[in-house]
């Protein structure tokens, strides 16, 4: 996409849209959406998501979740945010990083993202995706999704490149194949 902000408006009428929020003609497919762009951009999509967190004309219920807020909050909850620096200090990145991955799980994530009921016309939006690599992999993160998400559409802001079969995060790191999302763009 040449221009971010084109994309975006694509993301503000797909959130627009009747058939969007009710997930018609997705031939019994989960209704996750993903808006891929450059990484350079990053400020302008946060302050769209800002823009839209605030809108009083959003034809939807926006349910925001930042990836790394969440991770943070996971951390806090077991205790270990301060711990972080000196056990990497200490026992190396490497460590840390299996530490963090066994606190930081898909499931985790989860318990901080279940809501219910769910209502018709509520979208999840999920940002944050490059703050939390490489502790939590998003497509990881939607294919434990699915059980808890499948009745209202997910949208994710996603710093990289996704063609509809694989997401390449920042457009630099290996792909990792996810296919049951549409591309916005």
């Amino acid at each position: 996409m040449s221009n971010v902000f084109e994309g975006l408006d694509k993301v503000r009428k797909l959130m627009d849209s009747q058939d969007f929020l009710e997930g018609k003609g997705l031939s019994n497919e989960l209704n996750i959406h993903i808006f891929h762009y450059d990484a350079k951009d990053e400020m302008a999509v946060q302050d769209f998501i800002e823009k839209l967190k605030n809108s009083r004309s959003l034809s939807c219920n926006l349910i925001h979740y930042d990836l790394y807020d969440i991770f943070l909050d996971i951390c806090s909850s077991k205790n270990i945010t301060k711990s972080i620096p000196t056990m990497e200090e200490k026992k190396g990145s490497k460590y840390l990083l299996s530490q963090l991955q066994m606190v930081a799980t898909e499931s985790a994530f989860l318990e901080k993202m279940k809501y219910e009921p769910h209502q018709l016309g509520d979208v999840v939006l999920i940002s944050g995706v490059g703050k939390t690599f490489p502790f939590m992999r998003v497509h990881n993160l939607l294919n434990a999704m699915h059980a808890h998400f499948s009745d209202i559409p997910v949208l994710v802001m996603y710093p990289g490149k996704y063609d509809g079969r694989s997401m390449s995060l920042f457009n630099i790191l290996p792909s990792n194949d996810y296919y049951r999302a549409f591309n916005v763009v």
